[in-house]
């Protein structure tokens, strides 16, 4: 098993302090996932330990879905570990999107991810975008 807290803390990416969230929360600890997979290697193992979890599961996966901007990179990463395909929703005049020719087919099976969830706000706007399209 990898050891979450010394990455993040060999990358420079936990910070301690006082931070006031995108969300408007309040925390006292912030995970800068940028800083950790700035690394294409660190990136890649974090991706092929989560896909492991992830096929132990049983979870059937055609796709994986990362709302932009922070989740692409964690996204891509997955899916390239799963061996599945990824697209990517971002925002349009505020609006949570699927487009740049991506498509969802009636049925197929999407994994959303992000980097960090504070809410969960983005990722579930970008699963509305994906149930509209069909998928599930």
């Amino acid at each position: 098993m990898i050891d979450l807290e010394k990455i993040y803390r060999d990358a420079g990416a936990y910070l301690e302090g006082h931070f006031l969230l995108s969300s408007g929360n309040h925390s006292k600890f912030y995970l800068q996932s940028a800083k950790v997979l700035e690394n294409p290697k660190t990136a890649e193992l974090l991706a092929v330990e989560l896909a492991k979890m992830i096929k132990k599961s049983d979870i059937t996966i055609d796709t994986v879905c990362s709302p932009a901007l922070g989740g692409v990179l964690a996204g891509y990463e997955l899916a390239r570990a799963l061996g599945v395909r990824f697209i990517f929703a971002e925002r349009v005049d505020k609006v949570m999107t699927i487009r740049r020719g991506f498509e969802v087919a009636k049925g197929e099976k999407v994994l959303m991810c992000e980097d960090i969830i504070t809410t969960g706000g983005s990722v579930l706007e970008a699963a509305s975008q994906v149930e509209k399209q069909g998928g599930e």
